[in-house]
C-alpha cells in the first residue's frame, strides 16, 4: 500500500525521527513554522521527518535559495523509518556553517536501503538552511 503525502502526524504521536519524543516535543514545531530549528542537527532531524511524512514544502523552505531545486518530487512508496546521525561539526546557534553526517534508512517495495550523506548547512538571517551534500546510497 502506498501512503498518501503528506502524512498527518498528531502532536501526541511518536516523532517519525525516532527520537522517542512525541512529534509535538520533537520536530513538529519546526515543520509548522512555530519556530526555526536552532541548530544544523535539529534542522537535519526535521528534514528527515519531512521526508518521512512527505512534506515537500518544508523541504523547499529549508533548502538554501542558492541551491534549492525548482520542485521536489517525493516517492510515496518510499518509507523512511530511521535516521542515524553519525557526527556533526559546527552548526550551533553561534556559528554560520555546519555539517552533519548521517545514514537514513528506508524501505521501498519491501526492499531495505540506506542513504549515507555528508550534508552542509548555512545559517542565514538567524535560520539554518540545507545547502547540499555528498550522497552514497545502498
Amino acid at each position: 500500500m502506498v501512503a498518501k503525502f503528506p502524512v498527518e502526524v498528531a502532536a501526541d504521536e511518536r516523532c517519525p525521527y525516532t527520537s522517542g519524543l512525541t512529534h509535538g516535543e520533537c520536530c513538529r514545531p519546526f515543520l509548522i513554522s512555530e519556530r526555526a530549528a536552532p541548530t544544523a542537527r535539529a534542522l537535519m532531524r526535521s528534514r528527515f521527518t519531512a521526508f518521512a511524512i512527505g512534506d515537500a514544502s518544508y523541504l523547499r523552505e529549508t533548502w538554501h535559495a542558492d541551491t534549492r531545486p525548482d520542485r521536489i518530487d517525493l516517492d510515496p512508496s518510499m518509507r523512511w523509518y530511521r535516521l542515524d546521525i553519525e557526527s556533526a561539526s559546527g552548526g550551533t546557534p553561534f556559528e554560520r556553517t555546519g555539517e552533519v553526517v548521517f545514514t537514513a534508512h528506508y524501505r521501498v517495495d519491501g526492499t531495505r536501503g540506506t542513504l549515507h550523506e555528508r550534508s552542509r548547512f548555512v545559517r542565514d538571517a538567524g535560520r539554518w538552511y540545507y545547502v547540499d551534500g555528498d550522497v552514497h546510497s545502498t
